[in-house]
């Protein structure tokens, strides 16, 4: 004899397993609803401020010696974008730029721009003082993105990751246009050069930055 299943216990079945679950995800959507509202209040109260920034760059290889040739600083400009986050006298403003940087280089043999590109992203702790001026302090780490080494037989002359500690000073107006000078000094070697000959591997990366901040979203000093 057969078993007859009412599609009223169908639906009930079907209707009440979900249950669980569905108050898992009315649960996690209100913790998702509370987290977010926490966070705009946060951002709203630490006055998070969106922008570009760009400037120039006076690089050179500090450190190390190549023997015969000579190391000059080579100019070159950094841009990117930066996101500043405000607690009344300081701030924490983590940045993305795209940076030239290298030296130029004097030999017998003549001139030579020895260029290298880096995705840089260093995180500044800033603190402010009256009229809107500011010193910074904290880590860089920067991600070689191409080279160009002029007349030089080194094949991968810069490594793909570099460690810096940059330090600087600026001023920033109520609108948060800003404008500042910057030191990155580098404190991981340029490159792997052991036992390639008349060259001292321990030399780095030393920039000097100057920038202007363009702000795309509204905040005070």
């Amino acid at each position: 004899m057969g078993t007859t299943i009412s599609s009223g216990t169908i639906f009930a079945v079907w209707f009440l397993k979900p249950i669980p679950n569905l108050k898992q995800m009315i649960m996690k959507k209100l913790i998702l609803a509370i987290c977010l509202a926490s966070l705009t209040t946060v951002i709203h109260a630490q006055n998070f401020q969106f922008g570009l920034k760009a400037g120039l760059n006076v690089s050179n290889f500090t450190g190390g010696d190549f023997d015969a040739v000579k190391k000059k600083a080579l100019v070159g400009v950094h841009a990117g974008t930066y996101f500043r986050f405000k607690f009344a006298n300081f701030a924490i403003q983590p940045e993305a730029m795209i940076s030239t940087q290298g030296a130029k280089i004097d030999s017998a043999n003549g001139s030579y721009d020895w260029k290298i590109n880096y995705v840089n992203v260093p995180v500044m702790v800033q603190y402010y003082f009256v009229g809107g001026f500011y010193l910074e302090l904290g880590p860089q780490v920067g991600f070689a993105i191409s080279q160009d080494i002029s007349n030089s037989t080194i094949e991968d002359f810069a490594k793909n990751l570099d460690l810096s500690i940059a330090a600087g000073v600026g001023v920033r107006s109520k609108t948060g246009l800003g404008i500042g000078l910057r030191y990155n000094a580098g404190i991981s070697k340029l490159g792997d050069f052991n036992g390639v000959s008349n060259i001292d591997p321990d030399f780095k990366n030393g920039v000097m930055q100057a920038s202007i901040c363009l702000p795309l979203t509204p905040g005070k000093k």
